[in-house]
C-alpha cells in the first residue's frame, strides 16, 4: 500500500498539483495536508492528521462504489472525509480552498469541543504535559546537592 502511495505521488494529477501547489504557499500552521497518505487500509489524496481530515479528489472514471465504501471505513474510525471534484479544482481553485477553510474551521471546532466533554466527564484526569529537563522540583534539589557537596575553589586564608 505504501509503495502504491508512492507511486501515486511520483504520477499524480493536474488537480492534485494544483491543490500540492497551494498548500505549499500557504501558511496552516500546524495543520498540514500531507499528500497521498496512507490511512488504515486506505489511500486518502491528502490527510491532515491533526485534524482527523482526509480530502478526496474525485477524478473522472473513479469508481464511486469503493470511494464511497471507504469514506464510510475512514469516517467510523474518526476521520471526516471531504470529497471535490478535480473539475472543480482546475476551474474555481478559490472557491475550493473557501470551502476547505470552513471545513477545517467546523473540524477544529469540534475537536475542541469533544475535548471540553471529555474533560468536563474526567474532572480528575490530568493534562499537563512533561517539563523539559533540566526544569521543575527534581532538577532544583540537584542544584542545591551539587552546590554544597562541591568542593570550594577558593583558597584558604588563615
Amino acid at each position: 500500500l505504501h509503495e502504491q502511495a508512492r507511486e501515486m505521488r511520483r504520477h499524480s494529477s493536474e488537480a492534485h498539483k494544483a491543490l500540492v501547489e497551494k498548500f505549499s504557499a500557504a501558511d496552516l500552521g500546524r495543520y498540514t495536508f500531507k499528500r497521498h497518505a496512507v490511512v488504515g487500509s486506505a489511500i486518502v489524496d491528502f490527510n491532515c492528521h491533526n485534524l482527523g481530515l482526509a480530502l478526496a479528489i474525485d477524478e473522472e472514471g473513479q469508481n464511486d462504489a469503493l470511494a464511497k465504501r471507504r469514506d464510510k471505513s475512514l469516517e467510523s474510525v474518526g476521520i471526516k472525509v471531504m470529497r471535490i471534484a478535480a473539475s472543480d479544482i482546475l476551474t474555481d481553485i478559490d472557491a475550493v480552498l473557501k470551502q476547505l477553510t470552513q471545513v477545517m474551521r467546523e473540524r477544529i471546532e469540534e475537536r475542541k469541543a469533544a475535548a471540553r466533554a471529555h474533560k468536563a466527564a474526567n474532572p480528575k484526569q490530568t493534562y499537563d504535559r512533561p517539563k523539559p529537563r533540566g526544569t521543575g522540583r527534581a532538577a532544583d534539589r540537584g542544584a542545591d546537592r551539587s552546590a554544597s557537596t562541591r568542593p570550594s575553589t577558593r583558597s584558604r586564608q588563615p
